[in-house]
């Protein structure tokens, strides 16, 4: 199993708005932490609907936008294979 504090390093790493960061943080442990693939799917959809929220509100720039979206879709597949 993967330690998924590289992963969340690259998340550290992206330009967010001040008191974005920790809601990332919350939803990326909530993917990486989740138990049953129901729980991935939820907190997964979380997090997409978070970074859409952000985008279209224009809180962030689309490239801060894909880059949350790859960190998240990332650390989601690789605990989805966690859970198989």
């Amino acid at each position: 199993m993967r330690n998924h504090r590289g992963d969340r390093k690259n998340l550290a790493q992206i330009s967010l708005p001040k008191g974005v960061g920790p809601h990332a943080e919350k939803l990326f442990d909530a993917i990486t932490q989740a138990s049953t693939a129901d729980q991935l799917n939820r907190a997964g959809g979380k997090a997409e609907g978070f970074v859409l929220g952000l985008e279209s509100t224009k809180a962030i720039k689309s490239q801060v936008a894909e880059s949350l979206y790859v960190a998240f879709d990332d650390a989601a597949t690789e605990r989805a294979t966690e859970l198989v």
